[in-house]
């Protein structure tokens, strides 16, 4: 065979070779591994406790109404459910017998006042005949009682007429509290017994309380910020559909209940809206104070390890600067607010961790960060 066809052949086929050998000795780098990931932000968190069991809403001041007279009602002056402003009239008692009672008085005092006249005069004739000794001690001292039991009479009468007008007055039935109105209990027509028969009930709603306790050990917390701001309360409750209502912690109970361990607290709401009735039961938060720039992540991205919790945080690849790892930090957590955690240290403002795709990853693990909507569409069906 020709050497100058060999020689060229040889050299296409060691060419193709190496080029062969070459190909399988370069290795691609493997993909990382998909992860969600956020950054560790700094803001003001509040601090707050919610207590359970759930709050209990309760009327700031309840009026059972009650009759002072008895009597037949003759007429019912509001709606049942509806709103009432303090003095204003409710019932009426049949108010003849008590004017009745009221003329009695009247008269009897005129009658009476005639009387006392003339044991007056009585009187002063009869020191002058004393003194004249045309009369004895004994006449004197007999006409001086008639003339005083006169006086007596007479201020009876005055203290009849003024318990027939009280009695007269008290024929208009008129509300004690500004509040709202329970169902009726006695109606036009109705004979009132009094004071046994209850006719209404009368509940204050604006504002109004909710009641909730919580364990004794955030008392001495409760009390020292108390002493510096009024302390704010919110609430939720099913199907709610307005923003929550805020209000005011304006009561602390003087002992803890030895049974729960617990120690009732009051908040007072405007209430302006009827958000909150009496007998609902309510979650309730209460807002301590507020950490300022403190350093939070999603609770999702906090796992826990032997040692305690830690979190992945991302970085750059030392080895590649193209492509980043993952290290695992040790943090020590707070409080949680609205799923995030706030992570007291090992961790700072702005550094980048997992939140979803951990349990795929060990220390230097590469990973790929990934948008929520990539993450979807890859593990969807």
């Amino acid at each position: 065979m020709n050497k100058s066809i060999l020689f060229p052949a040889a050299v296409a086929l060691a060419a193709a070779m190496l080029a062969g050998g070459c190909s399988r000795g370069a290795k691609r780098e493997a993909p990382g591994v998909p992860v969600l990931v956020v950054q560790a932000a700094a803001t003001n968190l509040p601090v707050q406790i919610q207590p359970s069991p759930v709050g209990h809403v309760t009327a700031i001041s309840t009026a059972t109404v009650h009759s002072q007279i008895g009597g037949i009602i003759s007429e019912v002056h509001f709606k049942e459910g509806s709103e009432v402003k303090s003095n204003d009239l409710l019932f009426t008692i049949d108010p003849r017998p008590s004017q009745a009672a009221l003329d009695q008085a009247r008269a009897n005092l005129e009658r009476d006042s005639g009387q006392l006249e003339y044991q007056k005069a009585n009187y002063a004739r009869d020191q002058k005949l004393l003194a004249a000794k045309i009369i004895s001690q004994d006449q004197f001292d007999t006409d001086t009682a008639s003339r005083d039991a006169a006086i007596g009479t007479v201020a009876a009468d005055k203290a009849a007429i003024t318990n027939a007008l009280l009695n007269l007055e008290f024929c208009q039935i008129r509300s004690p509290i500004d509040g709202r109105t329970g169902s009726l209990q006695a109606y036009a027509g109705n004979v009132v017994k009094a004071p046994d028969d209850v006719l209404l009930t009368i509940n204050q709603i604006h504002p109004i309380y909710v009641e909730f306790a919580v364990p004794e050990q955030f008392l001495p917390e409760i009390q020292k910020q108390m002493r510096e701001k009024t302390l704010k309360a919110s609430v939720a409750f099913e199907n709610m559909t307005m923003p929550p209502p805020q209000g005011d912690l304006t009561f602390v109970d003087n002992s803890v209940d030895e049974t729960t361990g617990t120690i009732l607290l009051k908040a007072t709401f405007p209430n302006e809206d009827n958000a909150l009735w009496p007998g609902q039961f309510v979650t309730i938060t209460l807002t301590l104070s507020e950490l300022t720039n403190a350093v939070v992540v999603p609770s999702q991205a906090l796992q826990v390890g032997q040692n305690g919790q830690f979190v992945y945080v991302v970085k750059s690849n030392p080895t590649n600067a193209a492509s980043q790892i993952v290290d695992m930090r040790p943090v020590q957590t707070g409080i949680t607010f609205q799923n995030e955690t706030v992570v007291q240290s090992g961790l700072k403002a702005g550094e980048t961790v997992v939140t979803d795709g951990q349990l795929r990853l060990v220390p230097g693990t590469r990973v790929t960060v990934k948008s929520s909507d990539s993450t979807s569409r890859t593990n969807a069906p």
